[in-house]
């Protein structure tokens, strides 16, 4: 029997497999691709993403083949500055498209041990008491004690379980792709800047390889919106809105998305879970959805891994969806009020321009751009420190930096008293104790408990309460 099966090679499931994988957990990840997909769907990770990266020692390499981006809020198709002193020690985003993420994140999962058996679609699947048994469409029968469903938003594994996916329907359509241009530079640019002071759901840009991602709104709603629209398509759409097809030709792939909203009722049933784009569809205005889907596995990997190992105490696993699902209700939230201001009637253009005035303050960017970035989360751990819940930012330590001491996935108590201890959970949790943390004021308590997933699950200097807070997070001390 395997650990876990991972349905879904994305991100989502390439994140999740390397997270299981830290922790010895033996994983299976199917996907139904019989090669890795070369659609750039998403184009980056955000600031919230990019600490995840440094936390588990991954950072390095997606810096070595991504640009660095700093445009606060990116909210509605507005644009203003970062805003100063954000909280975090990588106040950036990453431009990188999401055939290079998923390269990365997959060697990343290889290297750990990972299995990943590509041209395997999901057909049926079953649980019980004890595990989960997977039907594929070629008759093979797979086992597995838990099983994860990462397969986006037409979820096989979603429908086979019989989770609601409650939203609403797609009212607007916009054509996306990538393709070559023959119309030069200048011309483009003077086009789109023409056609966006009134479509902000227009646009290219260009993907460093000689190709352009191009952006139209479509006429109307697709009755099939699984199938792509062609070539002559996006020619007439661009005619129509730009009167220019700007020479297009050569696409790579060609797409459309809709503005539906959907959330799964449940992230959990049982033995199995939901995650990425099989929990969640929105509009992926603010280019939230990637990073969401990452972040869910991130919050997701530990727990999981530690009700394979035995060790996790009630509630654990319950947890990602009582954590998750908020998050992603405000994010689906948050896409439907940008859809609004990218209106092009009197009053979505009306609501923009006043949304841009509010943005110049420097508590409006800030608020936004924490929203968007996932910087702002925080989980409802109870009443408590001002920190609980929140996500550590990276901080320098006597010995290095805070992040560097994460690359394991486990707990981390950062100690500056020298008098705490967590014997008993020496193998799920480090300790370390350095006198030197308040530098610069970055930490101004005694002590913090950070869960394998960097937010705060204690802070303090007793060690009763410490002790009382521990088997909540990590299960029952060892022997």
């Amino acid at each position: 029997m395997t650990d876990v099966i991972v349905v879904g090679a994305g991100p989502t499931g390439l994140m999740l497999a390397g997270e299981l994988r830290l922790h010895g957990v033996h994983v299976v990840v199917l996907e139904k691709l019989t090669e890795p997909t070369a659609e750039t769907r998403g184009r980056g990770l955000h600031t919230r993403s990019v600490e995840m990266m440094d936390q588990r020692g991954l950072l390095d390499r997606f810096l070595a083949v991504s640009e660095k981006f700093q445009v606060g809020g990116f909210f509605g198709g507005i644009m203003k500055p970062w805003p100063d002193l954000l909280d975090t020690a990588h106040p950036y985003g990453l431009s990188t498209l999401q055939p290079v993420t998923e390269r990365l994140l997959e060697e990343r999962a290889l290297e750990l041990g990972a299995e990943i058996r590509r041209g395997r679609e999901v057909a049926g699947l079953s649980q019980d008491e004890d595990g989960v048994t997977v039907e594929l469409t070629d008759g093979t029968r797979l086992r597995s004690r838990y099983l994860v469903g990462c397969d986006g938003g037409r979820s096989v594994v979603r429908k086979l379980v019989g989770v609601g996916f409650p939203g609403e329907p797609a009212t607007v359509e916009t054509l996306l792709g990538d393709m070559e241009l023959t119309a030069d530079a200048a011309t483009v640019d003077a086009v789109v800047a023409e056609v966006r002071k009134t479509q902000l759901r227009f646009g290219t840009i260009p993907n460093g390889d000689g190709t352009h991602r191009v952006i139209v709104p479509a006429d109307g709603v697709a009755e099939e919106r699984a199938t792509a629209p062609t070539l002559d398509e996006f020619k007439q759409r661009l005619r129509d809105v730009a009167g220019t097809d700007f020479g297009v030709h050569s696409p790579r792939w060609l797409s459309r998305f809709g503005d539906a909203t959907r959330q799964a009722e449940r992230y959990r049933v049982g033995r199995v879970l939901l995650a990425g784009d099989a929990a969640h569809i929105h509009p992926p205005t603010g280019g939230q959805g990637l990073n969401l889907g990452v972040q869910d596995a991130f919050n997701l990997g530990w727990k999981l891994a530690a009700a394979v190992d035995g060790w996790a105490p009630d509630g654990l696993l319950d947890s990602y969806h009582d954590e998750r699902h908020p998050v992603g209700a405000r994010v689906l939230d948050n896409t439907r009020a940008q859809i609004t201001l990218l209106g092009t009637d009197a009053g979505a253009v009306a609501l923009r321009e006043l949304f841009s005035k509010l943005m110049d303050f420097e508590e409006v960017n800030r608020y936004v751009t924490e929203m968007i970035t996932a910087v702002g989360v925080r989980y409802d751990f109870g009443e408590g420190h001002d920190l609980l819940g929140r996500r550590m930012r990276d901080i320098e330590l006597k010995h290095g930096r805070l992040y560097s001491l994460m690359h394991e996935g486990r707990g981390l108590l950062l100690d500056r008293t020298g008098g705490l201890s967590v014997a008993g959970w020496t193998d799920r949790i480090d300790h370390v104790i350095d006198h030197v943390a308040e530098a610069g004021g970055q930490l101004d308590v005694p002590a913090v408990l950070l869960r394998p997933d960097g937010h705060v699950a204690w802070a303090g200097d007793d060690q009763q309460d410490l002790l009382a807070h521990l088997p909540k997070w990590f299960g029952n001390a060892a022997g």
